[in-house]
């Protein structure tokens, strides 16, 4: 409370201990909530929901969106791990579309290079892909986070190997060599 009686501060986002992981709780012996869904009696087989169209649909340029690929290399990652229910499809998409604009202004900048022309004056200016792609950069970073919170909180063993968020710079690199 403020002296002038108004409710201001309080804590930081972000503040404080960071949680720990399921894998690390039970290692260290200290009690641990699982979401525990039920487990189908015999069923076995994962349904991946539809692609949604515009993950498919031709860009501009003419070339295909890489999205639907990426949507399904992160549903099949996440099914690898038990983890497909915990995360929202919406989600997932998101961080496909983004991933895929990443993408596609790297590609810009390859093709158009860091400079550009300004468009009353002439001058050298900053290419705009540059900014965009920042920010696409770090949208897509911060979704795989989300996604990838789940899954450290709710796998009972540690995760070691490849995720489709490595997967990414090797998209591009075949993208450039025209081998996608």
């Amino acid at each position: 409370m403020a002296k002038d009686g108004t409710n201001r501060g309080g804590a930081r986002v972000g503040a404080g201990r960071k949680s720990k992981s399921l894998h690390d709780k039970l290692e260290a012996g200290q009690e641990a909530t699982v979401i525990d869904l039920p487990t189908p009696t015999d069923l076995e087989g994962h349904v991946m929901p539809p692609v949604k169209k515009y993950l498919k649909a031709k860009q501009k340029n003419g070339l295909e969106f890489d999205a639907a690929d990426i949507f399904k290399e992160t549903w099949e990652w996440l099914v690898e791990r038990g983890c497909e229910k915990l995360v929202n499809t919406q989600l997932i998409e998101q961080y496909a579309v983004s991933v895929s604009r990443w993408i596609q202004c790297e590609e810009c900048i390859s093709k158009f290079g860091f400079l550009a022309r300004h468009p009353t004056t002439g001058n050298a200016i900053a290419s705009p892909y540059v900014s965009m792609s920042r920010d696409y950069m770090k949208q897509s970073s911060q979704l795989w986070f989300q996604i990838f919170q789940v899954v450290k909180e709710n796998n009972a063993t540690t995760y070691q190997g490849s995720t489709p968020q490595d997967d990414v710079m090797e998209r591009l690199l075949r993208s450039r060599k025209g081998m996608n």
